[in-house]
């Protein structure tokens, strides 16, 4: 597969979690990237996306942007997405002529970019894109699990699984967890 210059993907991860921020990368792959694991980083265990993640940032251009809980709760999570996606651009320090965006919403104000449904799964700089974000939104998970040691952030990342939840019944709903998603939102008004 031969690479067109300068173009960036863009992906997000952690937007249906009910903790922890939203986490976008942007990636331009450099020509001499070997793309044959590149995939959707939903399809790659954790230990071959680490790997890929480091490969991916050494053979490319790529910055990541995050929006935070609070934000999350004040804006809404696909404008919160959006601004995470517009910061990891920002931290780009190679400047694309064109974008590839994963989903069916771009950034306000983004010139020369596509929408892209499903890109992360037929686009490579997409796919480099959420490899990159996975793994840097699970590390700030892992991180985040010795803070709040009673929720095991280290293994669910946020998301919404049967034993997160009930840990959040047991425990409490903590500083990092989203206020305005659903479950959560339902046990502050019990």
């Amino acid at each position: 597969m031969i690479i067109k210059k300068n173009i960036a993907g863009i992906d997000e991860v952690g937007r249906g979690c009910l903790a922890g921020p939203v986490v976008s990368a942007a990636v331009i792959l450099k020509k001499n990237c070997d793309l044959r694991e590149i995939r959707d980083s939903k399809k790659i265990s954790f230990k071959n996306r680490v790997k890929l993640s480091n490969y991916i940032k050494k053979n490319s251009y790529y910055g990541i942007g995050t929006a935070s809980v609070s934000e999350i709760v004040k804006l809404n999570i696909l404008q919160a997405t959006l601004v995470s996606m517009k910061r990891a651009i920002k931290n780009l320090k190679k400047k694309p002529s064109y974008y590839l965006i994963d989903g069916i919403f771009a950034p306000e104000g983004i010139k020369n970019c596509k929408t892209v449904i499903k890109g992360d799964c037929k686009i490579k700089c997409i796919s480099a894109a959420s490899i990159i974000a996975k793994v840097h939104r699970d590390h700030l998970m892992i991180k985040l699990s010795k803070i709040y040691k009673n929720y095991e952030f280290n293994k669910n990342f946020g998301y919404g699984t049967k034993r997160h939840i009930k840990l959040l019944r047991k425990h409490g709903i903590t500083s990092i967890h989203r206020k305005s998603f659903k479950p959560i939102y339902n046990m502050l008004l019990k």
